[in-house]
This record gives structure tokens, C-alpha cells and sequence, in this order.
């Protein structure tokens, strides 16, 4: 890298300036364009006090968001310019010898440093914010018992791939990014086979959907439109939200469908169907395996990058570490990757939300789009979304069309 220590420095500390002045004025947009006025298109789910609670909901989550992100980037840009990082680099290193245990132990301080930091905030959102709209339905164990779990595969999975990672570096040096993105991509695909029966379940429990007309309903469609489906599943997603969702896993003629169950409560069979049946649309239209070849190709580009800054002294010296350090300067990576990342997001999200509009036809076209319509709004409806967000926020956040977007072209589809 050509660059000094002090240049890079200046580089990064302008990058997360930068990334949260964006982020800032594109959230400060998104508030201001609420519209008070109830949309046509759900007057017959909504009415004047339930609208605005809808907005009460949206703003203050929006106003939470802008405080706790003063916080994190304060408290990022001050352990950046005080060259925290390589303090803690340094410290660490006179107990860990190896440069694999050192690196998950400088990891390992971040990770629960970061967490308990963020504690307090994730407790007031779950706890004041979700529970005061009644979307929290999560007791105090499970939040608990949610983050133990989390920090074990945390610990298990992350230590692993890291621990991997920076033993094929010091191994086998700039080639170790393609060796890597081999054993990534195995991990991408094998999470798509596995999630749902390994990890779902040591947080949620999956029950087989009971025999009756739902399941008669979802079968016939599978077969209508050829659809390999093996397993339909329930969902206790109630256990922790209101809210309500639904999806499927797997690949090749292995397929499994995972309802929540307060998808269930709220919605008719034909609206579930409905919903299902733009699920399906995804797999027909191969939006899954493009999804993960894109996700492979850009692991790859981003190992790529890396491997040419890895080895600079330089980037450690930025972060205030003595000496070359690998954890250091995957930190440093991180942050100076985050301008291709914020451009490669915002077509992965153009992307999904084309892949969006292409399910919704599918469903339409092989069941029913006024069911998916109503199945859409009251989806909405039921979670409070914002139904008028500023076209900057969906651009930069939105995965998804806004609802009356896609029922607009569910129309024309019809």
C-alpha cells in the first residue's frame, strides 16, 4: 500500500464520517415524508387511530435509531483516532504467543466488548418500543437464553472460520484468499441445507403442520406448479414478536416451507397459500441460486481486495497497533471496504426488490393476486410499515418494494 500510516488514518476516520452522515440524512428524509394521510389502498384495514399509531410507531423507532447511531459512531470514530484497537492488539499479544489464538482473543474482546455496549440498547427496543406496540411477545429468559445461544455458535462457527482463515494467511500468504473462498462458498451452501434443521431449531420449534385444509390447499398448489416440496413446518415465532412471516429452505427436491404461527392467526388459507405461492415464485424464477452465486462472486471479490492489504504494516500502524497485525487489519479491511460494500448493496437491493415484483406476478399468475394483496397489506397493516417511505431510504434500505408499489403491479398483473 502506498499510502503512510497517517494517510490511512485520515481515509478511514473520512469514511465512517461519511457513511454516517449518509445514513443520517437518508433516515432524517424518511421521517419527515410520512404521509398522515391514510392511503386509499388500506383504508379498509386501517382507520384514523390505528394509522396514527402506525406513525406514532415508525417515528419513534426512527428517532431511537438516530440516538443509538450518534452513540455507535461515537464511540467508533473515538476508538479509531485514539488507536484503541492497536492498544488492545498490543496487550493481547503479550499473553497469546500463537497468532491464531492471539487473533481470536483480540476478536473475542471486540465481539462481547461491542455487545454489552449495545445491550442496553437492544433491551429499551424490545422491551419499551416493541412491547408498547404490542409486537414483543419475548420474556426475559428467552432474551437471555437468545444471546448465551447466540455467543456459543458465535464461538464455535466464528472461532473456527477464523482461526482458519488466519492460519492459511500465515501458511500459505496471498494465496490463501481462494483457498478461503473455497471453504466459505462450502459453508454458504451448507447453511442453506442445514439451517433450518440445525440452527432454527435451537431457537424456535418447528412443528409439522397438522393434516387438514391449509395443508390439502398448500400440497395441491406444490403439485400445480411442480414445486418439490417435502416438509411443511410450524413455526413458534410468537414466542418472541407479533409479527409474522414465512419462508422456505433447501435445494434441489428438498424443500421445506416454515410458517410462522402468527402468519397463521391472522391470515386465511387462501391468503396463506397466496403468500407461499410467491415463495415458489422465488425458486422458479431461480432467484435462490442466483442469490447465492451472487453472494459466492462477491465473498470472492471482497477476499481478493483483502488479500492485498493484509499484509500492510501500515493499516496497523493506523489503527495505533506497534507492528503488522492481522486482526488489526481486518478491521482496518473492514472499514476501508465499506464504499464498494455501500455501492454493492444498493444493487443487491435493486436486485431483490426486482426478484419482489417477479414473485408477486408469479403468484399472481398461478393462484390468486387479489388474495396476495390482501395477504400483502395485512401483513403491513399488522407490523405498522411504513407505507410512504422516501424513495432515498428504499433505495439504500429496502429489499423489499413498498407495499403499494406492489400492489400496483400486482394490478397489472391481474
Amino acid at each position: 500500500m502506498s499510502f503512510s500510516s497517517d494517510q490511512v488514518l485520515i481515509i478511514i476516520l473520512s469514511i465512517i464520517i461519511f457513511e454516517y452522515a449518509l445514513g443520517t440524512l437518508v433516515d432524517w428524509l424518511n421521517m419527515r415524508k410520512k404521509s398522515q394521510d391514510i392511503p386509499d389502498e388500506v383504508a379498509d384495514l386501517y382507520d384514523a387511530d390505528k394509522y396514527a399509531n402506525a406513525l406514532r410507531y415508525q417515528k419513534e423507532n426512527t428517532r431511537f435509531g438516530l440516538v443509538s447511531g450518534v452513540f455507535s459512531f461515537v464511540v467508533l470514530l473515538l476508538v479509531v483516532a485514539t488507536g484503541l484497537l492497536g492498544v488492545l492488539n498490543d496487550v493481547l499479544k503479550d499473553h497469546f504467543q500463537n497468532v491464531i489464538t492471539h487473533s481470536l482473543a483480540f476478536f473475542g474482546v471486540i465481539f462481547f466488548v461491542n455487545d454489552i455496549i449495545n445491550l442496553p440498547f437492544q433491551w429499551y427496543s424490545t422491551f419499551h418500543i416493541e412491547e408498547k406496540y404490542g409486537f414483543n411477545k419475548m420474556t426475559k429468559k428467552i432474551f437471555f437464553q437468545d444471546k448465551l445461544k447466540g455467543y456459543l455458535l458465535t464461538i464455535i462457527i466464528g472461532g473456527i472460520l477464523v482461526g482458519l482463515l488466519v492460519w492459511l494467511i500465515t501458511t500459505l500468504g496471498f494465496s490463501f484468499w481462494w483457498i478461503f473462498w473455497i471453504v466459505i462458498t462450502v459453508f454458504m451452501i451448507g447453511m442453506n441445507f442445514f439451517y433450518t434443521s440445525w440452527i432454527m431449531p435451537l431457537f424456535n420449534k418447528l412443528t409439522p403442520l397438522e393434516e387438514g385444509e391449509l395443508r390439502t390447499a398448500i400440497i395441491n398448489y406444490a403439485d400445480k406448479v411442480d414445486f418439490p416440496l417435502t416438509n411443511i413446518f410450524v413455526m413458534d415465532g410468537s414466542k418472541r414478536s407479533s409479527k409474522a412471516n414465512a419462508f422456505f429452505s433447501g435445494f434441489g427436491n428438498r424443500k421445506k416451507i416454515v410458517l410462522y404461527d402468527t402468519l397463521m392467526e391472522k391470515h386465511t388459507n387462501e391468503e396463506l397459500v397466496a403468500i407461499l405461492a410467491h415463495e415458489v415464485g422465488h425458486y422458479k424464477k431461480k432467484h435462490t441460486v442466483s442469490g447465492l452465486i451472487t453472494g459466492v462472486l462477491q465473498v470472492g471479490v471482497m477476499l481478493f481486495i483483502m488479500a492485498q492489504m493484509i499484509f500492510s504494516e501500515e493499516l496497523s500502524i493506523a489503527l495505533g497497533a506497534a507492528e503488522l497485525s492481522f486482526p488489526v487489519n481486518f478491521i482496518a479491511f473492514g472499514m476501508l471496504y465499506t464504499p464498494i460494500s455501500l455501492i454493492t448493496g444498493l444493487i443487491l437491493n435493486y436486485v431483490s426488490r426486482k426478484h419482489e415484483f417477479e414473485a408477486d406476478e408469479f403468484a399472481t399468475k398461478t393462484y390468486n393476486g387479489e388474495a396476495l394483496k390482501m395477504a400483502l397489506k395485512k401483513l403491513s397493516v399488522h407490523s405498522m410499515s411504513n407505507l410512504t417511505p422516501h424513495k432515498w431510504y428504499v433505495t439504500f434500505h429496502y429489499s423489499h418494494p413498498p407495499l403499494l408499489q406492489r400492489l400496483h403491479e400486482i394490478d397489472r398483473s391481474i
